[in-house]
């Protein structure tokens, strides 16, 4: 029979650990070494937040991919127990429909599932290669060194995003410098709520006028979804700004962290620079979102019913925080899981989530990372990181974990 915890697991309130948890100063690719202690004792215990508030904290893959797929656990932050933000700066609030439930999150949802279907995906990669190469040419024509966040690493997504969507790529600007705002854990909620206002006042006037001049776009596709009376101008602005936020920060982030990677591991970048197989391709990138966690502040879930797992009943009303990054690094799923292993197959993992939250943009993402992956280092044979590793500034004070700059040179 499971037991119930109504109070901290595993001891008395001196036992709890803060969460979240600071990396190893020399290991800026692992987990917390507290995550991964925590993950050989067992897949549940209960961690304290900056409020005081003490959910759940899932370290292990079987677990973790359990409760994403039950229709029992929230993704709604209004649900009670929900755990808080990482901290008192952070503020709440929904993002559209990735926190909602169904059915309203799977109605919104499907309203722009078509434009990320893998064949219409498929179909922009020779534009993303073309996008690649030119600012490849650039970084070879200019001067060296160069900052690969600035020069590569954001404007690929920012400039396929806005594409997508039908945004000028000229009035970047305006939405990633907003973004870096938003995501920035010291930012105050005032701030914070600024920047998103501003994103959010910029994409409402583009909707307004593809309400009466519609593109072959996204955002004229959204709007059509106001003219057709299914959504009010406000939800599709929050629709926007959630396709345009999550389309450029976290696959920029992925690109430098990616490549941060690689150049600490020159036998597996070496593999990459040398295969012509876009299937091998497409399999080191899978294990590099495995090996590398931009979410690494962790999925956080209300549970509105008992549910038992792991020989623990999880209460109604009380919040999980599943850290994907660490169910990433499982030895039951993984053998030897803090190897970056390009030869892996790591489909498996989760840095997508998994179950109905799982991310729409993922195929986007994939075939820009597999069109990076598989082209900057041939491309920049010589490639190599411009200072010493512990000279990276990483972004441990963002949401969203990657580099702040990455100077490279060749």
């Amino acid at each position: 029979m499971a037991d119930t915890l109504a109070g901290p697991a595993h001891g008395g309130a001196d036992t709890v650990p803060e969460f979240p948890m600071p990396r190893a100063a020399r290991c800026p690719f692992d987990p917390p070494p507290a995550l991964k202690a925590l993950q050989e004792k067992g897949p549940l215990t209960k961690v304290r937040l900056w409020d005081g508030s003490e959910p759940w904290l899932v370290t292990r893959y079987a677990e973790q991919r359990q409760l994403l797929g039950d229709p029992r656990v929230s993704a709604d932050t209004d649900r009670p127990g929900y755990p808080t933000k990482a901290s008192p700066e952070a503020g709440e609030g929904k993002l559209s429909f990735i926190m909602m439930d169904d059915p309203e999150h799977a109605r919104l949802r499907r309203m722009v599932t078509a434009p990320f279907a893998v064949k219409k995906i498929e179909a922009l990669r020779p534009a993303v290669q073309r996008i690649v190469d030119g600012l490849i040419d650039d970084m070879l024509a200019g001067p060296a060194p160069v900052d690969l966040v600035e020069a590569f690493a954001l404007p690929l997504p920012s400039l396929v995003i806005c594409e997508l969507l039908g945004v000028p790529y000229d009035d970047h600007e305006v939405f990633q410098g907003n973004t870096k705002t938003m995501v920035h854990r010291g930012a105050t909620p005032e701030q914070r709520g600024a920047a998103s206002r501003e994103i959010a006042a910029y994409l409402a006037a583009l909707i307004t006028e593809r309400l009466t001049d519609p593109r072959d776009d996204l955002l004229s596709s959204i709007a059509g979804r106001v003219t057709a009376g299914e959504i009010d101008h406000r939800e599709a602005t929050e629709m926007a700004l959630l396709m345009l936020v999550a389309g450029h920060e976290t696959t920029a982030n992925m690109i430098a962290l990616g490549t941060a990677a690689l150049l600490q591991h020159p036998d597996q970048l070496a593999l990459l620079r040398e295969s012509d197989d876009p299937r091998f391709v497409a399999s080191a990138v899978d294990e590099l979102l495995r090996y590398l966690n931009i979410t690494h502040l962790g999925r956080r879930r209300a549970v509105t019913e008992d549910i038992e797992i792991a020989g623990q009943v999880i209460k109604a009303g009380e919040g999980v925080i599943m850290v994907n990054e660490i169910a990433n690094r499982d030895p039951e799923v993984f053998e030897h899981p803090d190897r970056l292993d390009l030869t892996r197959d790591a489909r498996r993992h989760i840095a997508f989530s998994f179950g109905v939250h799982q991310c729409l943009g993922q195929p986007l993402a994939r075939m820009e990372l597999q069109v990076v992956y598989g082209t900057l280092y041939k491309r920049i044979p010589t490639l190599r990181l411009d200072c010493v590793l512990e000279d990276v500034k990483f972004k441990h004070d963002a949401f969203i974990y990657g580099v702040h700059e990455l100077p490279v040179a060749w």
